[in-house]
């Protein structure tokens, strides 16, 4: 323990790493490598950032330019994944940021940074839940089918300008139910959870190069004039000032990174395979991301993108029948989703696990099951509170707010670089972070530009979210954190 008062209080890497091995209490299964890593990041990664917010941000935000504020979104997560290799690799131990943080800036510091990665995670399961329903109801009218209006989606939605409007509905009963069928999968233990992601990966990956192929011979290039849409007058509504807002709400399309440091636990041998697996991840998304949007703002007007299945819409508005294209993208959507769910609940699961297990939450959060070790409480709660808001919350509401906590936890991360290379100098670092102080601070001033793009009532929303963390933490993490009083030995 690192002496000091109160809130200030630090772990050692040297605890992380002992309880990464199970010699401070109870510890996970070591059964990921390098492919089931990187697998479990690009499957975390390529969920609903491609398959619906691409046309909510074309469409609102950025136009076709939409391919280059993914590639700005990019940027900012390039940096702030060198400054997570290099604790990864350090501190091979479920949390995450949350867990660097309390190495470096101290345990209120750290709660604030978990309380935000339940941004992250929680709500990211909701959010692809809802765009996995959007997908199969399009597939079912398709059919010929129609899902009961009421049961349909969320009893209120919210326009471009941030108006609450009531659609009449009861509840998005399919994106409970998705929710619900993953939090009984993740149930099975990481290895067999592991082993479906792996599978589903694969079929999505494919699907979308099978998608970029065929439909770049029929794009209208006339759809990608201008490129830079004008703006509209207010800020964020297009122009280079949409384009940085879209750049900041697309960026939750990369949580990836922060999923695959959330298993670092869960690898074997993390010192080599977490760095690799966070680079391989984010190549390979950045590639697809790119060329899907340039694809499907090329086959149909950007301003008729802001749907729940843009991918699919896109591909009925093409001059020519792309039927079995549609077909194979609608059940790769389907089945490839909810690869996203499973991802984002185990990344809350493990936060959860990671904060009790220090005490900050109650230890029914960091008990795991003997047959699977599987974190069961946190497992089922995670799993119940995400298909609720799922239900009842909007898609555009979730993403924003999303994106800043994932933003304000990459930002904190960069500091943490910074500040542990000034205090302990001499640690074993398996991987370093080059060229710092540059790399870190770019990471910094590039997701704070991201941060303050987004519309002020998301800040709002963010800074109500962090006073209720604030409160439980005073009431119960403070009291309980195992640091508290605890012997430095």
């Amino acid at each position: 323990m690192r002496r000091g008062p109160g809130f200030l209080r630090r772990k050692s890497v040297a605890r992380c790493v002992a309880e990464s091995r199970g010699e401070r209490g109870p510890h996970l299964e070591r059964a990921l490598g390098f492919w089931s890593l990187t697998a479990f990041g690009v499957g975390c990664t390529i969920g609903a950032g491609i398959f619906s917010l691409t046309g909510d941000v074309a469409a609102h935000q950025a136009g076709p330019a939409v391919s280059l504020a993914f590639v700005l979104a990019s940027l900012a997560c390039f940096f702030a994944g060198l400054c997570y290799a290099e604790f990864a690799a350090m501190v091979p131990i479920s949390g995450s940021a949350y867990s660097y943080a309390y190495v470096t800036l101290g345990e209120l510091t750290a709660w604030i940074i978990g309380w935000s990665l339940v941004l992250e995670w929680l709500f990211s399961a909701s959010l692809v839940a809802i765009s996995w329903s959007g997908y199969a109801q399009a597939a079912l009218r398709d059919l010929g089918l129609a899902f009961p209006p009421p049961l349909s989606q969320a009893p209120f939605t919210v326009d471009a300008r941030h108006h609450v409007i009531a659609t009449g509905a009861w509840l998005d009963l399919p994106a409970v139910a998705v929710v619900l069928a993953c939090t009984v999968l993740m149930l099975a233990g990481t290895r067999a959870s592991a082993a479906v992601n792996t599978a589903i990966v694969l079929a999505k990956v494919f699907a979308l190069i099978v998608l970029v192929a065929v439909g770049a011979r029929y794009v209208h290039p006339a759809n990608w004039r201008p490129f830079i849409p004008a703006n509209g007058g207010s800020f964020g509504q297009f122009g280079w000032s949409g384009l940085a807002r879209g750049a900041g709400i697309l960026f939750f399309a990369y949580i990836g990174f922060d999923g695959v440091s959330t298993l670092a636990e869960e690898a074997r041998n993390p010192q080599r395979t977490l760095p690799w697996s966070l680079f391989a991840s984010l190549l390979v998304c950045t590639v697809l991301y790119v060329s899907v949007s340039f694809v499907i703002t090329g086959l149909a007007d950007y301003r008729s993108l802001a749907v729940a299945d843009p991918l699919y819409y896109a591909l009925s508005a093409a001059r020519v029948p792309l039927g079995s294209v549609k077909t194979l993208v609608s059940v790769v959507a389907l089945v490839g989703l909810v690869s996203v769910v499973l991802a984002s609940i185990v990344g809350q699961v493990r936060i959860f696990y990671s904060m009790a297990r220090d005490g900050l939450l109650p230890p029914a959060f960091a008990r795991v099951s003997g047959a699977h070790q599987t974190p069961v409480i946190g497992t089922l709660l995670t799993g119940g509170v995400a298909a609720l808001i799922a239900g009842v919350i909007p898609l555009g509401t979730l993403g924003e707010l999303i994106s800043l906590g994932t933003l304000l936890a990459f930002t904190m991360v960069c500091v943490g670089v910074l500040v542990l290379r000034r205090i302990d100098p001499a640690a074993q670092r398996p991987f370093r972070t080059p060229w710092v102080p540059v790399v870190p601070l770019l990471g910094i001033a590039s997701c704070v530009v991201l941060m303050v793009s987004l519309p002020g009532g998301t800040w709002l929303q963010l800074c109500a979210w962090g006073a209720l963390g604030l409160l439980i933490y005073a009431a119960y993490g403070r009291r309980h954190s195992r640091l508290r009083g605890a012997d430095p030995s």
